[in-house]
């Protein structure tokens, strides 16, 4: 197997500040200490953690760009994904990351601390307790939309600022057409991320985006 380096991000985000590709590098030997101790992803992907889990992250920025100030929170996200390089990729957006899993929450907060990130807060939580609103609300494959979509509903702001209005941005894999159509939900937009990747990794993965319904 090849492995993939830090060095994947620049060709796809070529304006990285050197302090983000400072981050980007440290991710590597963090989560290979983290992830021997707390399992957060899988022994077998580790070594592909900058295609398999960092720049599948990064595939929401290809979407959309946070803008300074927003709220984005993340939810289930296991190990820091896809929050942790969305937070590197964009300083001055406000990201919270929840998960019930507190093992996982441990890492990330590690995590985020052995690279210096200053716009991320992390929580040991079910995403219906969190009391607050954001612009927008990330997540990665964590349950079938129909089920994903009661737990956020109402923890969107309504003040709407970027060029997408509020709402959802959710990596998904597959056909979903069918789960698209079960959830109910109205103007689901699909991106392809091998319009924005290359790899073939990505060949039947998507971001989903929705209004705030």
């Amino acid at each position: 197997m090849c492995v993939v380096t830090s060095n994947i991000i620049s060709q796809y985000f070529p304006d990285l500040s050197s302090k983000q590709k400072e981050q980007f590098a440290q991710l590597e030997d963090l989560y290979k200490f983290w992830n021997a101790q707390i399992n957060v992803i899988s022994r077998k992907d580790i070594d592909m953690l900058y295609l398999h889990h960092i720049l599948h992250s990064l595939a929401i920025a290809k979407v959309i760009s946070f803008l300074p100030g927003e709220k984005v929170l993340d939810v289930g996200t296991g190990g820091g994904f896809p929050g942790i390089p969305l937070a590197i990729l964009f300083p001055d957006t406000h990201f919270h990351l929840v998960d019930s899993i507190g093992k996982k929450i441990k890492v990330v907060h590690e995590v985020a601390t052995g690279i210096g990130l200053s716009n991320l807060k992390a929580t040991h939580a079910r995403a219906e307790q969190i009391d607050d609103q954001f612009n927008f609300i990330i997540s990665r494959a964590v349950t079938q939309l129909k089920d994903f979509y009661p737990w956020i509903r109402r923890k969107f702001s309504s003040k709407s600022i970027n060029t997408l209005p509020n709402g959802v941005l959710y990596l998904k894999g597959g056909d979903l057409n069918i789960e698209i159509s079960e959830s109910g939900l109205k103007k689901v937009k699909q991106y392809p991320i091998s319009d924005y990747f290359s790899e073939d990794f990505f060949d039947t993965k998507y971001v989903i985006y929705f209004l705030a319904q």
